[in-house]
C-alpha cells in the first residue's frame, strides 16, 4: 500500500522519458551534426555512396531508412538532405518509396514518445474543458482525415510540428499513420526527383534549387490537393449556416 504513491509520483517522469530522450538527442544532434548532413557533404562523399550502394545494395537501402528514421524521430537537421540522397542513391522510383518509408516510420516514432508523455493525458483534458477548448477537440474529431490531410499537405507546416500536434491532440494511430504515409508522398516526389538529378548538378558543380517546389506547374497540384482536403470543412460550414 505504501509503496503506490511513490510509482504514481514516478509515472509522469517515466511517461516523458522517451519526450525527454528525443529532446536531449535533437539538441545534440544539432549541435554535432549541422555541418555534416548537408549538400555539401552529400557531394564529397558521392563516389563512396554510390561505390558502396552497387556493392551492397540491400544493406544500403536498411541503412538509409534507419538513418532517415533517426533523423526524422529525433528532429535532427538533414531531413531534406536525406530526401535528396534517397533520390540521389536510388533514383525518383523506388527513391521516393524509400523516403516515404523512412519519414513516416520517424514520425510515428515521435507521434507516439509525445502521446504518452503528454497527449493523452491532455486529451483528457480537452475532452473535459469547457468553451473554447473543448470545441476545439471536438473540431478536431469531427474533420479529423480532412485536417490531418491539411497539416501534411501544406508546404509551411512543419513536419516536425505535423507530427507532434496530432499526439497532443489525442488523434488515433491509424488515421494519422494514413494521412502521413499518403500525404508526404506530392512532397517526397518532388525532392526525391530533384535528387535523382544531382549527378547532373555536380558535374556542373552547382546545387540543387529547392525552391522548384513554389514554382506553380508543381504548387498548384499540391494546393487543388489541399483544397480537396478542405472541402469537407467547406461542406460542413456551408450546411451548419444553412442550418442543415
Amino acid at each position: 500500500m505504501t509503496d503506490r504513491p511513490d510509482a504514481d509520483d514516478r509515472s509522469p517522469w517515466l511517461r516523458r522519458l522517451p519526450l525527454i530522450a528525443i529532446a536531449v538527442v535533437a539538441v545534440a544532434g544539432f549541435v554535432l551534426f549541422r555541418d555534416s548532413l548537408s549538400f555539401e557533404t552529400l557531394r564529397d562523399n558521392r563516389e563512396a555512396l554510390l561505390a558502396f550502394r552497387d556493392s551492397h545494395y540491400l544493406a544500403t537501402v536498411a541503412a538509409f531508412i534507419a538513418a532517415y528514421v533517426a533523423i526524422v524521430a529525433f528532429s535532427l537537421p538533414g531531413a531534406t538532405v536525406a530526401t535528396l540522397t534517397g533520390g540521389f542513391l536510388f533514383g525518383t522510383f523506388p527513391g521516393v518509396l524509400y523516403n516515404v518509408a523512412g519519414a513516416t516510420i520517424g514520425a510515428i516514432a515521435i507521434f507516439l514518445a509525445a502521446r504518452w508523455g503528454l497527449g493523452e493525458r491532455l486529451a483528457r483534458r480537452m475532452e473535459a474543458g469547457e468553451g473554447l477548448v473543448k470545441r476545439i477537440k471536438q473540431g478536431i474529431d469531427e474533420n479529423l482525415w480532412s485536417m490531418l490531410f491539411l497539416i501534411r499537405l501544406v508546404p509551411a507546416v512543419p513536419f516536425f510540428v505535423a507530427n507532434l500536434v496530432p499526439a497532443l491532440v489525442g488523434v488515433p494511430l491509424v488515421p494519422f499513420v494514413v494521412t502521413t504515409a499518403l500525404g508526404i508522398v506530392p512532397g517526397a516526389l518532388v525532392f526525391t526527383s530533384v535528387g535523382a538529378g544531382l549527378g547532373a548538378v555536380f558535374a556542373q558543380g552547382g546545387t540543387p534549387d529547392l525552391g522548384i517546389i513554389f514554382e506553380p506547374r508543381i504548387l498548384l497540384p499540391i494546393l487543388g490537393l489541399c483544397a480537396l482536403a478542405a472541402l469537407p470543412l467547406l461542406l460542413k460550414a456551408v450546411r451548419g449556416r444553412k442550418g442543415v
